[in-house]
This record gives structure tokens, C-alpha cells and sequence, in this order.
């Protein structure tokens, strides 16, 4: 019976392949151009003044690029945006200058909130790209809205993003009847750069977008087909004209000094501590190619806390990292990107005990990353300090990455993890070491291939471990066809990363059709498609754990951007393990059920913007319904409310055929004075555990990237034998200088 499951889930992917391979030829694609157009920069010896207006005499002299070509809601053909961009430099900074054209001006409008690094595709945006090292596989992104916040990345051959990557960088906006302007300044010690010989010419490759968000009009220059991004900088023009200054030792200093209160109450017992604490952060850029961060004492108290979440499924759930030292460069690190297996996970970093456990602190820590054209090098160093329930560890990453051709590369990472002995604790040393090489390849602009391979040695119990991933997917103008794999042994063990299930090994093919309808303006995009995900045992390929069919027949994004889906799961469950969602326990056996799914969302840039998931059926032996609804409410950008619920109604389930509702809601505001004041907060409820949080957060960045934070948190938790209850109380400031 298990056999049959898989040969009716192979046959479906296969004759949906055959069915569209036709099909797929006529992508609808382009490669890029054998020559670039060419985009030349202009030097100044005004005194350029960064606030939005571009009135010094030397940006009327600039060429202009203006031919942008677009790329949504349809590829080619006229637009109704023009944008204007000219580029300037002097001996310290590159100046972009943009005029966005809007006949509609204020009115025509939408930002969301002020937030740095805001939400992509919820307000109007105009960026510029900058592969200065002219890699092709690699860029780095600054991007601002009308109202001048900024949102700054890092992209990997276009399919991993560090959006959390900040820069030191400037940009105002000035709003007119017309459109807006844009000024950024950007340091040349912020970009990475190779100065050439004397006779070479210095060329970077460059790329800008812009997204008029009201009708969801995307331009880009120069021209890069729908199905990829602006990231993709295989497609770059060639900039041209600049005097690079020298690379000099640039040194970028950011000391901090926290107070923290701390008043904890479980069941009759009451702490209160306080505690004050100095540390900081060096950032130091040896050279164009290689970067050396230092870290003492390092806090992360301004951090973004984790949302509660239920969780009915049989996997581990992956909470993301939300600590900036971690987050930066993250995307060089094998794994980066996948959220089932990866060698190295940061949060295993800085913890007492697994994911949830409480902080510890780390001592210090160093980080050493090199790229040039052909290669990337990368080391970490962590030590974090003894606490009351876990031993001092060291946390090692060295990492070495091989590029070949225009946008392949190879790769092998090493982890290696030491918890020291403890007499207090009566802990042995024990060390932990993982091994991954790994790869992505691009044979043609439309075909993406990426795989890992990990192994792992814990000497605890002398256990060898292996799991990895192969991915490949096709991406068309019309059609998008894919398959993912992932596999993890019994034995395999990162104490230094995450997996989402032992023994396991999962095969996720699929795709979808893009039907772009010519006589319906106002469906931007219809999607249906099919996957289907089979999970079965990794030492017992024959025994089968999981598998469900994905169908989504209907599945549209509107001119607006809003979105509408109804998809069916088709679903085989073999539980022959301990598995009690909620505390339900489900009895060992095959279970069959269908599950159906409608979610939606309105066009989120609007003032008044509300989402929701509706899904229905069956559940193991019994029902689930579940929804998720959430509001939004944004008047103007400096104020947003934000409301999300989710219900689940479990009926029937479970050996003793239980009812369970649960009930999580979180409640959210975000008020701004301008991009660098801000005050936000959320409280949110779970009835299952009984658990209340608050946490407030006000931010001001008094010069740029220094700031002043103010952080209350206060959790009470009800549903515990010895009720909890924690109020916190942190303030912060940093200061940040480059030398």
C-alpha cells in the first residue's frame, strides 16, 4: 500500500511534467546582452548637500538614465512610471539622484510605515544595485521609500538575501506635485571594491528599480526578464567613469553601554536583578576584499522577540535569527536560506540549553570574511560563558566557497563545537563537529541547481551522522517547475544547527503555470499548480512517514497585488511513534484525510488592509479547523495598528477522541516621528499555555546608525504549575563611528 501511495504521487509529478514540457520551451526569456549598455558617472566639486532636492549645479550636468524597461505587471511595452536617476561622485561618496515621476504626487502615495529595512512590495520603493567587484553572483542593494526610510541588503546569485546587512549611508527624499526625489549618499568605504591597475579602466555593475506600488508597476534598468530580479546582476549595466579613492583602513567602531532590570516572580519566589553592562562591536575592512568584526560582550538586548506558535505538526519548527551580528553575512554560510537542514544555525549560539532556553552570555567573539571574484573565505569564533544551567562552549565556523564560470560555485564548511567540563555543573567536556560541502550551479539563466552534503561526529557517544539537500528548479515567464530533496539520518547531529526531523528523507517535486491574461486587467497573475511532498525513513526507505498532494487550482494575484488561493491536501499519515500535538495523543496507525485551505489578502499597501486562512477537514482520526485573520490600519505612514488572530477547533482527535480550541491573538502598533524616531509595541495572548506577553521598544537613531533604545517586557505565564511572571526593563545606547 505504501508502494502505491508513491507510484500514484510519481505518476501525477510525471504526467504533469510531460503535460508542460511543450509548453515550457516558449519561456518568454532573454539572456543577457554580449554588451552591457554603459552608465557614466560624473565628478563633483559642489558641496553636495543630502536633503532630497538635487538643486546643486553639478546634478543638471549628469546624463540621465531614464530607459528603464519593465518588468511587471506585464514584461515590455509602454509604462506609466517615469524615473530619471543621475550619478555623481567626489572623493568620499557615490551620489544617486532620482526624480520618480507620479502625476497623482502626495496622493499617489503608498508607504506603510517608517520602519528601516520596511517590507518589499507593500510601498512605493526606488533602489540601486552595486556589484562593485563585478562577481555577477553577488550585489548589494540601498533602496528607500518617499518618506525616505531606508532598506539596505545583500543578494547571492540571486536566491539568498541578507536583508538585515547594514551600511552606513544616507538618503533624503522631497516630495513635489509631480513625484518625489531621492538623494543617497553612499560611502565608498561602505562598498567593497578592487582598485584596478593603473591603465584599467574601473567598471562596476550596476542595476535600479522601481516599484509604483498603486498599480504595482515594477521598472527596472536595464532589462531583466519578469521571472528573476533586480538582483540579478548577470543582466548589469556597466558603470563607468569613476576615481576610486584609495581603500584605506576603514575602521567602524560601535561601543554600547545597557542597563537592564530584571524582576521575576514563579510561584512564591521573587528575584530582582539589575545590572549594568559596557561592550561593543568592531568592524574593521582589512583591505577592498576582507573584513574582520570583533565582538566583546556582546548584547542583543534590542533584539525583536519571538512570537508564540502552536504547533500540530510533526516537525521542529524554525524560528529565525533576529540578533544583528548574526545576521550579517549570514548568507555566506552553507545552509543559508533553508530552513530544514542547516549545518550552522546562529541561535544554537548565545543559548543556555535548545532553541527557547534562556540567554547566555557571550564573552566574545570574532568574525573573518574574504570575497573577491574566485573564491569566498569566511571563519567565526564564539565563546560563550558558564551560566547556572549550561557549561562554557566555544563555537567555531570556518567556511570556503570556490567560484567557477559566470555563476557557479563550491563549497565546504566546518563546525566545530566545545562545551568545556564543569565541576559545578558535573559536566565532562564533550565536543561536536560537522562537515558540508555544498554547491550551486546555473547552467542557463532559467535553470537553478543547488545541493549539501553534511556529515556530523559527536564524541558524547562516537555517533556519525550524515543529511544534506539537492534542489533544482526551473523558472520561466510561464511556468515554474521544481524539485527539492532532504535528507537526514537517524545519527546526524550539528550542535551547531538545526534540522527539522531525524530519519528522515523528503522529495517535494512540483510547479505551477503563469497565465498573465491580457483581457483581464485586473488579474495581474494566475498561478495553478501542483506539489506534492512524500516523507519517508532514512534508515528504511520502505517505510513510509508522511505524504500529501498540494493542489492549488486557484491561485491569483490581482492588479492591486491582492491575492486570493483555494488549495486542496489530499493527505497519508503513518504515526508508529510518541506524537501528542497540544498534548493530544494520537494513537499509533495509518490515518487518510483531506484538508482544504482558502487564504486571501487585500491590497496591503492601501490604508486599511485585512488577510486571513480559512482551512477545514479532516485531522488524524478526527477534525481540525483553523483560521488565521489578520488587520491592518495604517492612516498615515507614521501610524500603524495592526491586529492577527489565529483559532483552532480540534474535534474528536486523539485515543481519547478530545476537543481542544485554542485561541492566539496579538495585538500591534508602530508610531513614527520620522524614519529614526519610532516607538513600537505588541502584547499577544495564547490560551493554550496561558501565556500574556508585552514588549515596547522606542528607537532613536541620533546620528546615523547610533541609537537609543528604551525596551519594557513584561510575560506572565498562567498555565504552569509555579505561575510565572517577568517584568524587564532595558535601556540602551550606542554610538557608531567610521574612521
Amino acid at each position: 500500500m505504501k508502494l502505491f501511495y508513491l507510484e500514484i504521487i510519481g505518476l501525477l509529478f510525471a504526467s504533469f511534467l510531460l503535460s508542460t514540457f511543450a509548453y515550457a520551451q516558449k519561456t518568454g526569456n532573454f539572456p543577457p546582452p554580449d554588451n552591457p549598455p554603459v552608465i557614466e558617472a560624473v565628478r563633483t566639486t559642489d558641496k553636495i548637500v543630502i536633503d532630497g532636492q538635487l538643486n546643486e549645479t553639478t546634478w543638471q550636468n549628469a546624463s540621465v538614465t531614464q530607459d528603464f524597461f519593465r518588468m511587471e505587471p506585464r514584461q515590455g511595452g509602454e509604462y506609466r512610471y517615469l524615473t530619471q536617476v543621475r550619478l555623481l561622485f567626489d572623493d568620499k561618496n557615490l551620489y544617486v539622484g532620482a526624480f520618480c515621476y507620479d502625476s497623482l504626487g502626495k496622493a499617489g502615495r503608498r508607504v506603510q510605515d517608517l520602519r528601516r529595512d520596511f517590507e518589499y512590495g507593500e510601498n512605493d520603493i526606488f533602489g540601486v544595485q552595486l556589484d562593485p567587484q563585478n562577481l555577477k553572483q553577488y550585489c548589494v542593494s540601498f533602496q528607500t521609500t518617499p518618506y525616505g526610510n531606508q532598506r539596505d541588503l545583500q543578494s547571492f546569485n540571486d536566491t539568498n538575501r541578507d536583508n538585515d546587512w547594514n551600511a552606513l549611508w544616507s538618503v533624503r527624499t522631497h516630495p513635489t506635485d509631480s513625484g518625489y526625489f531621492a538623494e543617497f549618499a553612499i560611502p565608498f568605504k561602505s562598498i567593497r571594491y578592487e582598485r584596478p591597475a593603473v591603465d584599467d579602466p574601473i567598471t562596476w555593475g550596476i542595476t535600479f528599480y522601481r516599484l509604483a506600488r498603486r498599480d504595482y508597476e515594477q521598472t527596472i534598468f536595464p532589462a531583466i526578464p519578469q521571472s528573476f530580479s533586480p538582483y540579478r546582476m548577470t543582466y548589469a549595466a556597466q558603470l563607468k567613469g569613476l576615481e576610486l579613492p584609495k581603500p584605506s583602513a576603514n575602521i567602524r567602531v560601535e561601543p554600547y553601554v545597557l542597563y537592564q532590570y530584571d524582576d521575576l516572580k514563579e510561584g512564591d519566589v521573587r528575584t530582582i536583578d539589575d545590572n549594568f553592562k559596557v561592550g561593543g562591536d568592531v568592524k574593521w575592512a582589512i583591505n577592498p576584499r576582507s573584513v574582520l568584526d570583533l565582538t566583546i560582550n556582546t548584547d542583543f538586548a534590542q533584539a525583536d522577540v519571538d512570537r508564540a506558535v502552536n504547533n500540530l505538526e510533526r516537525f521542529n519548527i524554525f524560528f529565525p535569527e533576529r540578533r544583528q551580528f548574526f545576521l550579517e553575512n549570514s548568507g555566506i554560510w552553507a545552509g543559508a536560506g533553508n530552513q530544514s537542514v542547516v549545518p550552522f544555525f546562529s541561535r544554537r549560539v548565545g543559548l543556555q540549553g535548545d532553541f527557547n532556553a534562556e540567554p547566555a552570555r557571550i564573552d566574545a567573539g570574532a568574525r573573518y570574511t574574504m570575497r573577491n571574484e574566485k573564491r569566498a573565505i569566511a571563519g567565526l569564533y564564539i565563546h560563550q560563558a558558564e551560566t547556572e544551567n549550561s557549561p562554557a562552549a566555544s563555537f567555531g565556523v570556518m567556511r570556503y566557497l570556490h567560484n567557477y564560470g559566470t555563476e557557479n560555485n563550491i563549497g565546504v564548511m566546518l563546525t566545530h563545537r566545545l562545551d568545556e567540563a564543569s565541576r559545578e555543573l558535573g559536566l565532562s567536556q564533550r565536543n561536536n563537529t560537522t562537515l558540508t560541502v555544498d554547491g550551486f550551479i546555473r547552467p542557463r539563466d532559467e535553470l537553478t541547481i543547488s545541493y549539501m552534503v553534511s556529515g556530523s561526529r559527536d564524541n558524547s557517544n562516537d555517533t556519525l551522522g550524515i543529511a544534506g539537500n539537492f534542489f533544482a528548479g526551473y523558472s520561466t515567464n510561464r511556468w515554474y517547475l521544481g524539485w527539492l530533496t532532504n535528507f537526514v539520518s537517524q545519527n546526524y547531529n550539528p550542535d551547531m544547527g538545526f534540522v527539522f526531523q531525524k530519519n528522515v528523507i523528503q522529495h517535494n517535486p512540483g510547479g505551477y503555470f503563469i497565465w498573465r491574461p491580457k483581457n483581464l486587467p485586473w488579474i495581474r497573475r494566475f498561478d495553478p499548480g501542483l506539489f506534492v511532498n512524500y516523507y519517508h525513513d532514512a534508515n528504511d526507505p520502505g517505510n513510509f512517514q508522511q505524504g500529501s498532494l498540494y493542489l492549488f487550482p486557484i491561485y491569483i494575484f490581482f492588479a492591486n497585488n491582492s491575492f486570493l488561493e483555494y488549495a486542496i491536501y489530499p493527505t497519508w499519515q503513518n504515526i508508529n511513534f510518541n506524537f501528542a500535538p497540544l498534548g493530544i495523543r494520537i494513537a499509533q496507525d495509518n490515518y487518510y484525510y483531506t484538508r482544504q485551505q482558502v487564504r486571501f489578502r487585500t491590497d496591503q499597501s492601501a490604508k486599511l488592509s485585512v488577510s486571513g486562512t480559512i482551512e477545514w477537514g479532516g485531522f488524524y482520526n478526527g477534525q481540525r479547523t483553523s483560521v488565521e485573520a489578520g488587520l491592518r490600519f495604517a492612516p498615515i505612514p507614521h501610524v500603524a495598528l495592526t491586529a492577527d488572530y489565529e483559532f483552532n477547533d480540534l474535534k474528536n482527535l486523539g485515543e481519547q477522541t478530545e476537543n481542544l480550541r485554542t485561541h492566539l491573538t496579538t495585538l500591534g502598533a508602530r508610531f513614527a516621528l520620522n524614519p529614526r524616531v519610532q516607538l513600537s509595541a505588541f502584547y499577544q495572548y495564547n490560551t493554550f499555555d496561558k501565556q500574556g506577553r508585552w514588549n515596547i521598544r522606542g528607537s532613536w537613531e541620533y546620528q546615523p546608525l547610533s541609537f537609543i533604545y528604551l525596551v519594557f517586557n513584561d510575560t506572565r505565564i498562567d498555565g504552569l504549575e509555579n505561575p510565572l511572571e517577568e517584568q524587564q526593563f532595558i535601556s540602551k545606547i550606542t554610538f557608531l563611528k567610521q574612521f
